[in-house]
């Protein structure tokens, strides 16, 4: 069974921006990681969102889709009541729209890990307690 890797906003906004504290990090696991990373939309528009005052990279997120290096493969309508329950269990963490809906892919995506810096992701658990495997960079 392939092993997925789930992209969160942090890393594609890292790898995307020179200037960021984890772009080396992301560079180096962008070329270790085999494409395509799989992702959803939330992610696509945090990141773009996270990306709107460096210019040209605001819209760098949505090119690397085109690209089929990472893939939307998440329907948050059919998925709706699941992200909500997450939403609302980790509502005091808090949670994000894109981190319940990278939640609820690792559920959907028995073999796979989270590409984050988002240290919430050590709380959040699939399929109510199972630690979520992730990529992030070391404390």
């Amino acid at each position: 069974m392939k092993a997925f890797v789930l992209l969160d906003a942090g890393p594609l906004v890292a790898y995307l921006d020179p200037h960021d504290t984890y772009h080396d990090w992301a560079v180096a696991r962008w070329r270790e990681l085999e494409p395509p990373l799989l992702t959803c939309e939330a992610v696509i528009t945090e990141a773009c969102f996270l990306l709107r005052s460096t210019g040209p990279l605001a819209y760098a997120p949505i090119e690397i889709v085109e690209q089929g290096h990472i893939r939307t493969r998440f329907r948050l309508e059919e998925q709706a009541p699941a992200v909500a329950r997450l939403m609302k269990r980790y509502a005091n963490v808090p949670i994000s729209l894109a981190d319940a809906c990278l939640v609820r892919m690792a559920e959907q995506y028995q073999n796979s890990r989270v590409l984050t810096i988002d240290r919430h992701f050590r709380i959040y658990r699939k399929n109510g307690r199972e630690v979520i495997p992730t990529i992030m960079p070391p404390l």
